[in-house]
């Protein structure tokens, strides 16, 4: 493919493409890794943040963000990490939360950097993502990555995931 320059715009629309590795119902802009894009010609820095410090998938995200741009034409692609300020479930829209939520993940709740699982007294609330009840119960800490926790609901009796506060 030969590229003409293209803007910012145009590469954040690529990147919204790339779906996130561990959700795929969630793009990795979405997911809030992808900070700053900067375009010069037909080379591109992209700045990411992890959501996770050793987040595994952080090496996924920088294979793809390459690929990708790469097979839109530009011959050089940076990627930086950033690590300040630091990610946070915060940065999730709302559509993105009701994209998990269908998806069958419990969101986490906005504004709730959740210190409670330090204490192990888990988040006060989580609901279940597929009958809703409030009446839920921690099983792990630790569901399939870092980042989420595995519950069952006491209403609808069905295990599922949380994603984590931060």
């Amino acid at each position: 493919m030969v590229l003409k320059v293209a803007d910012e715009k145009q590469v954040w629309d690529w990147l919204n493409e790339i779906p996130d590795p561990e959700i795929p119902v969630i793009s990795i802009v979405e997911l809030g890794v992808v900070r700053k894009v900067e375009t010069e010609d037909k080379k591109v820095i992209v700045y990411i943040t992890p959501t996770y410090t050793g987040c595994p998938a952080m090496n996924v995200f920088e294979e793809d963000i390459q690929n990708t741009l790469l097979d839109k034409g530009f011959e050089t692609v940076i990627i930086r990490t950033v690590w300040s300020p630091a990610w946070t479930t915060d940065w999730l829209s709302d559509e993105t939360l009701e994209k998990l939520r269908k998806y069958g993940i419990a969101p986490p709740v906005k504004g709730s950097a959740d210190k409670g699982v330090l204490f192990a007294s888990g988040p006060k609330v989580v609901h279940c993502p597929r009958c809703g009840s409030g009446d839920t119960e921690v099983v792990s800490q630790f569901g399939s990555t870092a980042c989420k926790a595995l519950y069952s609901c006491n209403a609808c009796h069905e295990p599922f995931e949380y994603f984590k506060c931060i």
